[in-house]
Formats: C-alpha cells, sequence, structure tokens
C-alpha cells in the first residue's frame, strides 16, 4: 500500500484515534482482517463476525507488529475507532486507489469462473507492468478492498473479481476502484434463490460494465444471451468473446486430450496462434477466451497472448486440481464451491479425464437455490445418476432431492444397458456366435462386467484376461477376477467366491467406462446382469472419505465437488493421504 500516517487514515476514515496511537506512526502495510497474517507495520482490521470477534485479537495483533487497529470499539493498543470496520476499510481502499492515477483496473464477473479468468489475465497483464490481483476468491466487500490496498505507487495493473449476492453489490465494488475495463463471462444460477431469477442475476452482473468510462472497454460473452446484451447498458466500447463467428476473440478448432486439457486456435481480428491449455475441463476454453480478449485490448501480441495462456497452471485451491496418487487413483478437486452450471462442467471434465477407468464422485446438494432448489437439486442427481460412475457418494443434509435424481437415472441407465445387452446377445446367438472366449484371447482392456451380487466380473485393471478356461464354459456365478499374484490367467478358482461376496480388495466391481457394456463377455455368451451404480448418503466430508476408502482401487478416478459450506475439499486431502493441498 501507500504510506500513510495514522492521522490521515483516521481523517480518511473519518475515525478517532485512541490507546495513545501516535498519529505520526506510518502504517506501511499489509491491511490485513486476520491476526495471524500481521507483520510489522501493518494495519489491523477488527471484523465482528457471526463467530468472530477480530477485536479479541486486538492486543494479538499489536505484539505482532501492527502499527495500529482499526476498531469499532476501543482495545488493547493503538486504535482508530470508527462506526462501521467494513465501511471504513472501502473508504480507505477508495483514497489509495484514487491517488494511484497510472493504474489500469480490469474488473472480471460472472456466475461462475470469475477466479480461473482472474488468474489468466493477471499472468498476462504481468507481462507488461506489475500486477495485483486478489489471492483466491477475495471478491467482495471484505476481500476486493484488501486487495486494492495491495497496490502501491510501482503498481500498473489491478485485476480484481467481484462477486455480488445482490442487486447494486458490485456497484459498489465499482466506485472503490473505478475500472476501465470490464469482463463479464456469463450469467448462470449461482445464488438464484438469492437473486430470484437469471434476469436479476444478469441485472447484478451488468453494474459492472455501467461502471465503465466512454474511453474503457467491455468484454462481453457472444455465447450468452444475457452477457451479450448488456451492450446495450455501457457507454463504452465493447468487443466479444466466444466460440462462434461474431466474436471478434474466438476459439477455433478445440480438441480435448485424454486429461482433459483443451487446445484451440486463437482467433483475433489481427492474426492467430495455437493454444494448449494445462487447465483441467472443456470450459477453461471459455475462461482463457476473456482474458485473451482483455489482454488484446491492452495490446499484447496475439502470439504473446497464446504462450502464456499455454504456460498457464492452476493457481487458486480446490478449482479442478487434479493430483494422481502412488496407485494411480486420480483425484480432481473441485470443491471451492458449486452451483448447476459448474457442477454440468465438472461432469463434463470428469467424464474424459477419467474414460477408460472406474469413476466415483463426491458430491452435496447446492444451496441458495430458492423455490427452484429441489428441482435443480434433482437434476444435479439425474445427472449424476446417468453419467456413467461405478460409485457415487452423496454428503451432508438435504440430499433427498439428489439422491432421487440420482437412483432413478441410474436405474434408467442400468435398464438401458441391460437392453443393450440382450440384444447383442440375441444377435449372436442367432449368427451362431461362441459362448466363451477361445483360449488366451484377450477382451477389451480394462473390462469389469457386473457387481458382486450380480455375476460374473472380468479381469482386474491391467491383469489381462482372468475369465473361465474353454472347456469350463460360462463364468461360474458370483465369479470375480483374481487379485494380483491370483490364479494363472484364464483359469479362475475354482468355484469363485460366493455369490453376493464382496469383490477382492473391498471395491465395488463395475465395468470402465469406455469398454463394452457390462453383462457379457467378450466373443458373444449369455448376457449377465448389467452393472448397478452404488449410491449412498454420508453425513460430512470426512465420512465421504471413509467410504470412498473401501471402494478405490488402483487406477481408479474421482471428482470431488459440493457447495463450499460443505467443506468437501477435506474429502480430497483425506483421499489422498490427508496432506494438506
Amino acid at each position: 500500500m501507500i504510506p500513510l500516517p495514522l492521522a490521515r487514515i483516521a481523517e480518511i476514515t473519518s475515525g478517532a484515534l485512541t490507546g495513545m496511537a501516535d498519529p505520526r506512526a506510518v502504517v506501511r502495510g499489509p491491511v490485513v482482517i486476520d491476526s495471524r497474517a500481521v507483520e510489522p507495520g501493518s494495519l489491523f482490521v477488527a471484523i465482528k463476525g457471526a463467530r468472530v470477534d477480530g477485536h479479541d485479537y486486538a492486543a494479538q495483533a499489536i505484539r505482532a507488529g501492527a502499527v495500529a487497529v482499526l476498531a469499532t470499539r476501543p482495545v488493547e493498543g493503538p486504535a482508530v475507532i470508527v462506526p462501521d470496520a467494513a465501511a471504513a476499510l472501502a473508504e480507505l481502499a477508495t483514497a489509495q486507489a484514487a491517488a494511484l492515477p497510472g493504474v489500469t483496473v480490469i474488473g472480471v464477473t460472472g456466475s461462475a469462473g470469475k477466479t480461473s479468468t482472474k488468474d489468466l489475465l493477471a499472468r498476462l497483464t504481468a507481462r507488461v507492468g506489475p500486477t495485483i490481483a486478489p489471492v483466491g476468491s477475495f471478491n467482495n466487500e471484505l476481500g476486493h478492498p484488501l486487495t486494492v490496498l495491495r497496490a502501491d505507487l510501482d503498481t500498473r495493473f489491478m485485476v480484481l473479481e467481484l462477486a455480488a449476492r445482490n442487486i447494486g453489490h458490485i456497484k459498489d465494488l465499482t466506485r472503490i476502484a473505478p475500472p476501465q475495463i470490464g469482463v463479464v463471462l456469463n450469467v448462470g444460477t449461482a445464488h438464484l434463490g438469492v437473486f430470484g431469477g437469471k434476469e436479476a442475476i444478469a441485472k447484478a452482473k451488468g453494474e459492472l460494465v455501467e461502471a465503465l468510462p466512454r474511453t474503457g472497454v467491455a468484454v462481453l460473452n457472444a455465447d450468452d444471451p444475457l452477457v451479450r446484451a448488456m451492450a446495450s447498458r455501457t457507454d463504452a466500447r465493447v468487443t466479444f468473446f466466444g466460440r462462434g463467428e461474431s466474436a471478434s476473440i474466438r476459439a477455433e478448432g478445440v480438441t480435448v486430450d485424454a486429461r482433459g486439457r483443451a487446445s484451440f486456435t486463437l482467433r483475433t481480428p489481427s492474426g492467430s496462434a495455437p493454444v494448449s491449455l494445462q487447465l483441467y475441463g472443456e470450459h477453461a476454453v471459455d475462461n482463457a477466451l476473456a482474458a485473451a480478449a482483455a489482454g488484446y485490448e491492452l495490446g499484447l501480441p496475439v502470439a504473446t497472448i497464446a504462450a502464456e495462456l499455454s504456460q498457464a497452471t492452476p493457481l487458486s485451491r480446490w478449482r479442478m486440481e487434479v493430483t494422481d496418487r502412488a496407485d494411480g487413483v486420480t483425484v480432481v478437486n473441485d470443491a471451492y464451491n458449486a452451483n448447476p452450471d459448474s457442477m454440468r462442467a465438472a461432469f463434463a471434465a470428469f467424464e474424459v479425464l477419467g474414460r477408460g477407468r472406474r469413476r466415483f464422485a463426491v458430491i452435496a446438494a447446492l444451496r441458495e437455490l430458492g423455490e427452484e432448489g429441489p428441482a435443480l437439486n434433482a437434476e444435479l442427481g439425474r445427472l449424476a445418476g446417468g453419467s456413467g460412475l461405478a460409485g457415487l457418494i452423496v454428503a451432508g443434509p438435504d440430499a433427498g432431492p439428489v439422491l432421487e435424481g440420482a437412483r432413478a437415472a441410474a436405474a434408467q441407465a442400468q435398464a438401458a444397458a441391460q437392453a443393450a445387452l440382450d440384444a447383442q446377445a440375441a444377435a449372436h446367438a442367432a449368427a451362431g456366435g461362441p459362448q466363451a472366449p477361445v483360449p488366451h484371447q484377450d477382451p477389451p482392456q480394462g473390462w469389469h462386467g457386473p457387481s458382486p451380487d450380480q455375476g460374473w466380473h472380468g479381469p482386474a485393471q491391467d491383469q489381462g484376461w482372468h475369465g473361465p478356461s474353454p472347456e469350463q464354459g460360462v463364468p461360474p456365478q458370483g465369479w470375480q477376477a483374481p487379485p494380483a499374484g491370483g490364479p494363472v490367467p484364464g483359469h479362475p478358482p475354482v468355484g469363485g467366491p460366493p455369490m453376493g461376496a464382496a469383490p477382492y480388495g473391498g471395491a465395488p466391481a463395475g465395468p470402465h467406462p469406455g469398454g463394452p457394456v457390462a453383462g457379457a463377455p467378450p466373443g458373444g455368451g449369455a448376457a449377465y446382469p448389467a452393472q448397478a451404480m452404488r449410491i449412498v448418503h454420508v453425513p460430512d466430508a470426512e465420512a465421504a472419505a471413509a467410504e470412498l476408502a473401501g471402494w478405490l482401487r488402483p487406477g481408479d478416478a474421482v471428482l470431488v465437488k459440493g457447495p463450499r459450506a460443505m467443506g468437501l475439499e477435506r474429502t480430497a486431502e483425506l483421499v489422498l493421504g490427508g496432506a494438506a493441498q
């Protein structure tokens, strides 16, 4: 921050100095609301929350080196006493931003993707000059001014994330640091119950472009009709990004690799360049395009933009973090927050990343959806239940609609799979096909067959073919693949485990997505029952991790995603061995 004496801070905030505060003492920053983040020269802002009162930590902050405390009542140590600490923080940040006329302020908003886009854009602006951007999602009435107060006389760019929980919130944030460029990503269903409808959400998000000066630029998503319509709400110049021909900054030829990372050609009015993202999920293309459009407006060459986007790695925690355990289990931790739109994007990315493997998901009921909550949560359940998972864990309260939707979709998918199996078996029988594999013939890689209470299971992962020998015909009822080091491939244990017994290793058996529909051995034969998805409800994140521990086998993949209040990042941490991420 720009160094300020306490007397000037008191003047800006209309506060009073108490506790033997020296008006000449200089605050050099940082300004913090967490006493653990205090450094020598800090200003500690005492915020009274629902569970914690910052005033109780004032003395600790002073001992750690804070020059003073911005507080609403006298505390132990020097302080600036104000009527409202949050309002005073905003006033201080407004004064600081006004003292930095050479800074270009870029605001980013949208229902989903704000943080990822902010991270990408801050990387681009850093190529031009010193940049300040929020850590994680500092995007509300506290995080926003705290980010602004990190700027100093050397700062060239501030890339700010703006969130809204009601009409007027973004307008208030733009008064603190008036933007010259405003980026609007999308209008989705996050906080739908708070706003009352998508039109109200669009009204709130559009406050960003309304705050732009005539000399500014509105960067709008051409693929979202509600965002595109915001062009009429600003006097600033408008540039569109998207995937259609109407967007001046667009992606062409999008492809996705086996890990779910997208590549495309970035097309601009002055040329094109290839981009290969290291971020996971095809939805990252839209975030990259938004950042590219803002960077292009700043004058960055398209080749530079493409190179920076291709080198960018995830910065903010718990957003499509992909980690591989030593045993090959892949954990996708996207648990920072969730809404219907981000859930669809996460499942789409997970389907690609987990292709050819047993996939599991841990989710929770979505919140703040108002009267549409039950219907949208049932839709979430149908999304999960119809996504080809081997198992689904729903954690936390209000899970009824999610479970109901998941079970209905899973039953429908199982019925369709069984019908396909019956048709396949009938076709084989009509053609006189073999009833069992020929000796030592390998089935399609990764095939596992039905669950333990339904009969035969096929091979274990990476162990080759473990089906019956030709003289034995179809496998015995209840037979499963042997564990590593078991019988010679092609010769199951005599009799196999009893019908309904748990599979080796304790994990629920199921087909590997990408292989044939589970049920019939490769090469034809009888149609065994199609695999049923295991669906369970647990109370919390820890219970979800404990349940997963009994399911996972080497090479599986897990998606963890839910609303912030559920804290499902803890599930991912435990599955990864309990280490902090």
